[in-house]
């Protein structure tokens, strides 16, 4: 669950390596690196001097236009660290117009800078998105916010979510939704001349993960599962994909054009309509909370009774944080389910031994628990190589706001902007055999790849760590427990080969159809003998 902004750093012109960002964004501007090469910047190892942006090496604006164009890796940028990797290094330098970025795609670079982050990292300057709560006079969320307020508002929001022991809380209502998705499914299955295709499982996943999302965050319910969505559950998606689509365009633009191209008015549209959906959605709980304490009443709810009722934080901070909160909780949970699913269907050996895990764990018609969910390690697997090989972004950024950061031999000044090839360090060879193979066995305990723990982490590290990582875990696991208990599924018989294409974060270069044949229960689930035994 990654802040969209960061994955549309890697989305302009530079796409995942060389992000161009305007001049009120922060950034090493060339003229800084020059300023600083040769300068006496530090020593090491008998007075060695260290290195500096100038001293790498990195591909030109015309070798990343013929890439991009020329090559088609355009929607592959992601593909593109390997060859950029191989011919430049395992860190290297790309430049657009004034501003520069250091790309890494070697774990022990990934380390070294992670670990000097300060206590208020920075993923990158979100200046679009601050530019619209400055017009609209609406408070900073825990995307935009930056320093001790950031600190500040990280902390409130990490109550009742952030632990395991508080994600349980939160069981109930993903039983509900994933019970709820089956039927859907069953639904899709039912519309296609074989019964048991489901075309565009992603699509399906991505309702049910805005539900799951909504029904945490908001309490109650908005429809994304039902046959006919309500119309402002609609409007309010859609927004969300318009306002990801603008933001590229007014990233990439200069500021002279948002009177004259229409994108900066469709994403201002898009964050006032989400806005006013969430606000919506806050202010019937506020009275609702309102009229329970007139009542004299116990206040009884989850995550935005807690926001509401603690005191921490106004009004205002609770509208422009839910807000961004709704945006990264989709992502991971659908698009690494409907991965997982893709794979399993192709490797029936492994989905086998899932469903024979899940079923010694949860017999019968029983519905997991977090405790069973605790003792099923090949599923907990599963979504951990899913995730090792679609990170979903494949490209994250940190702006080195507070200190100067020396990596290797090599001396970088505050404000320098790091892209993090994370990507090309989950496929490398070196950090896991065999790379580009789905074996989620190399997860379990026996046989556990010796490795940096940085090879693969797609929720982010440190303070800066996804703060819905434990809710996405959980949605993921019961969603996917549930599916392989009820369903063999199998590949699309006349699909071929899936690729992942980068648009925004990585997705499938084509639907996902997939099919969902009903398991037959055993003697022993159901309860009643075999026809040659009763």
């Amino acid at each position: 669950m990654i802040p969209p902004m960061s994955r549309l750093c890697s989305l302009s012109l530079g796409r995942g390596r060389a992000c161009w960002l305007k001049p009120s964004v922060r950034g090493v501007s060339v003229s800084q690196g020059r300023a600083v090469t040769g300068a006496a910047v530090g020593t090491v190892e008998g007075e060695k001097p260290l290195k500096t942006f100038q001293d790498l090496s990195g591909p030109s604006l015309l070798t990343d236009l013929y890439w991009n164009f020329l090559r088609g890796y355009v929607l592959y940028s992601h593909e593109l660290q390997f060859i950029y990797k191989k011919k430049y290094g395992p860190m290297w330098r790309s430049t657009i117009g004034r501003y520069s970025n250091i790309n890494i795609a070697d774990v022990d670079f990934l380390e070294t800078l992670l670990r000097q982050e300060g206590k208020y990292p920075v993923r990158v300057d979100m200046e679009v998105w601050k530019d619209h709560r400055r017009q609209r006079d609406l408070a900073l969320g825990p995307f935009t916010e930056e320093g001790h307020k950031w600190y500040t508002l990280r902390s409130v929001l990490n109550q009742r979510m952030l632990k395991p022991a508080e994600a349980v809380l939160y069981t109930g209502v993903v039983n509900e939704v994933v019970t709820d998705f089956l039927v859907t499914l069953d639904e899709m299955r039912s519309e296609t001349p074989s019964g048991d295709m489901v075309n565009d499982i992603p699509n399906a996943l991505y309702r049910f993960a805005f539900e799951g999302i909504s029904y945490i965050l908001f309490e109650t319910r908005i429809g994304c599962l039902e046959k006919k969505i309500p119309e402002d559950t609609r409007r309010f998606i859609d927004s969300i994909g318009s306002m990801l689509k603008n933001s590229v365009f007014v990233t990439i633009l200069p500021p002279w054009t948002k009177n004259l191209l229409p994108y900066y008015k469709r994403y201002m549209d898009s964050w006032d309509n989400i806005f006013a959906f969430g606000n919506k959605m806050i202010n019937q709980k506020m009275e609702k909370i309102h009229s329970q304490l007139e009542r004299g009443e116990d206040i009884q709810g989850e995550y935005l009774t807690y926001l509401i009722s603690s005191g921490k934080l106004t009004n205002k901070e609770i509208y422009g944080s839910v807000a961004e909160l709704l945006l990264a909780g989709v992502d991971t949970t659908s698009n690494t389910l409907s991965w997982s699913l893709y794979h399993l269907a192709r490797e029936p050996e492994i989905q086998n031994s899932l469903y024979q895990e899940v079923n010694s764990v949860v017999p019968g018609q029983n519905i997991p628990t977090p405790d069973d969910i605790s003792r099923m390690p090949l599923l907990k697997a599963v979504i951990k190589e899913t995730l090792r090989l679609y990170p979903v972004v494949p490209t994250n950024a940190r702006l080195a706001v507070d200190k100067a950061i020396t990596i290797g031999d090599y001396y970088f000044p505050k404000n320098t902007l790091f892209a993090l090839a994370h990507y090309a360090i989950s496929r490398d060879e070196k950090n896991f055999p065999e790379p580009n193979k789905f074996i989620p066995q190399r997860w379990l305990r026996d046989n556990r790849t010796k490795n940096n723990p940085f090879s693969s982490i797609p929720f982010g590290y440190g303070v800066r760590a996804c703060v819905g990582r434990r809710i996405a875990e959980l949605e993921m696991h019961m969603c996917l427990s549930r599916i392989i208990k009820k369903y063999e599924v199998r590949p699309d018989p006349t699909g071929g080969e899936i690729k992942a294409m980068a648009r925004i974060v990585l997705t499938p270069n084509k639907p996902i159809n997939l099919q969902f044949l009903q398991r037959k229960p055993s003697y022993k689930e159901s309860g009643s003998l075999p026809s040659s035994q009763s």
